[in-house]
Formats: structure tokens, C-alpha cells, sequence
């Protein structure tokens, strides 16, 4: 069986991979489009002898085509983020997180991740192998999430160490999880944030969640976690 280092690794690297072949699958399609057009406007005006000239109208309309698809998921994309800006983003206080029960907080940390865009589920409770929100989001990422809700908030007991690497030991092996986060409205010990780093856990904590849950993107928050590329505009639909 692969070690845990190495299963962590080769999951990084695919998703470096995806995310490097998914953003120049577009401009090597930008590129591929303007040849074509020359060589079709050449072998059609005379104006440019065309090489190959049946080849060139064999694939040049599929390119076009294609490239016709590219630029309305464009325009799509557009028309989906400019009608979303009038749309009012689920945001919370602090003083309403400091409030919630354990389990209460739990699913406000689901729906912070559904206003994401993630389809996340609650799945806390006896037996939940250290994981209480699981999501995915658009790439098909797997996100293990961790909450730790404090009532005294940054004067209650700090989240230490163990948690960290409770949530390490299963979120690669048992949640399949490319990100693995302990959210807390509360505090890490000392301990636990350069363990945490070492481990590849990301931590939320109290200043960083008031950020999240005011309405910015988690992964803005999160150190190396690129957004999605993927975008809800794109009609994919991804089941947790």
C-alpha cells in the first residue's frame, strides 16, 4: 500500500497537470482557430495557397465550430457572474457563530461552502472518521472540513495538535480528500499551526473565518488552494 506522503504527492501533481492542460486547452484553441482561418480564407479567395486544401476543409469547420462553443461558455460565464452581483451573498457575524450549538455550527460551515458553489453535506456525528462537512467543488475536488465551534470563542480551549493530525490520518486514506481543513471560531496552540503546515492541513481560524463567512471565497483565504476552474455557469453538475 502507497504511503500517505506519496498518495499526496501524486494527487497534487494530477491536479497541477489538469489545471495546467485545462487553462491552455483554450488559448492553444485561440491560436489553432486564426490558422485555420487563414488557411480557409486562403483556399476560398485564392488569396493563400492553402496546404493540403481538402485537410484544411475537412478540419476547419470543427474548429470552428468548437471554437464558436469555447466563446459562448465565455459569454455565459459573463452573464452569470454580472446576474449574481445583485444577488445577496449569505454572510455571517461572529457574535451569530459564537451563538450556534456544536452541531449548529457544522452546518453553517456547510452552507458557507454551498455559497462557495461546493456541494457539501454535513456528515458530523458518531463515527465520522474526524470529518464533519464533507464537499466537493467544480474541479471534483474533495474537501474534508473539521469543526471545532468554541462558545467562549478566542477564550476557549485552543484547538491543539491532535486534531490536526487526527485529520490528516484521514483525510487522504479515508475521505480521499485533496484539502483537508479544522475550522474553529475559536484558536490553534502553538503546537498545532507548524505541525499543521508540515502536515499540508489548512487551519480557519477566528480571524480568517470572519473573513469566509463575511463573503469572500474560502480558497482566497487558504494558502495554495487555487480556486476551481470549472464554473457553475458550465452546466457540470458534481455529486458530493
Amino acid at each position: 500500500m502507497p504511503q500517505r506522503g506519496t498518495v499526496d504527492r501524486v494527487r497534487h501533481i494530477r491536479m497541477v497537470v489538469w489545471r495546467t492542460v485545462y487553462r491552455g486547452s483554450g488559448w492553444c484553441l485561440v491560436a489553432l482557430t486564426v490558422c485555420v482561418l487563414g488557411l480557409l480564407a486562403g483556399r476560398w479567395t485564392g488569396w493563400w495557397p492553402s496546404p493540403y486544401p481538402a485537410a484544411v476543409d475537412l478540419a476547419g469547420v470543427p474548429i470552428l465550430l468548437t471554437y464558436a462553443v469555447w466563446m459562448q461558455q465565455r459569454v455565459d460565464r459573463d452573464r452569470w457572474n454580472a446576474a449574481q452581483k445583485g444577488n445577496p451573498r449569505l454572510e455571517m457575524s461572529l457574535e451569530d457563530l459564537d451563538g450556534l450549538g456544536h452541531e449548529e455550527f457544522e452546518f453553517a460551515v456547510r452552507d458557507l461552502l454551498r455559497r462557495d458553489g461546493l456541494a457539501a453535506e454535513r456528515v458530523g456525528g458518531a463515527n465520522d472518521d474526524v470529518c464533519d462537512v464533507r464537499a466537493v467543488d467544480l474541479d471534483h475536488r474533495v474537501w474534508a472540513v473539521q469543526c471545532k465551534h468554541r462558545r467562549d470563542g478566542i477564550r476557549g480551549d485552543a484547538v491543539d495538535v491532535r486534531v490536526v493530525r487526527e485529520l490528516k490520518g484521514t483525510a487522504s486514506d479515508v475521505h480521499k480528500a485533496t484539502f483537508a481543513v479544522i475550522v474553529t471560531n475559536g484558536k490553534f496552540t502553538n503546537k498545532a499551526v507548524p505541525q499543521a503546515r508540515i502536515l499540508g492541513v489548512h487551519l480557519a481560524g477566528r480571524d480568517l473565518l470572519a473573513l469566509w463567512a463575511s463573503g469572500r471565497p474560502l480558497w482566497e483565504l487558504l494558502e495554495h488552494v487555487p480556486p476551481p476552474l470549472r464554473h457553475p455557469a458550465d452546466g457540470r453538475r458534481v455529486a458530493a
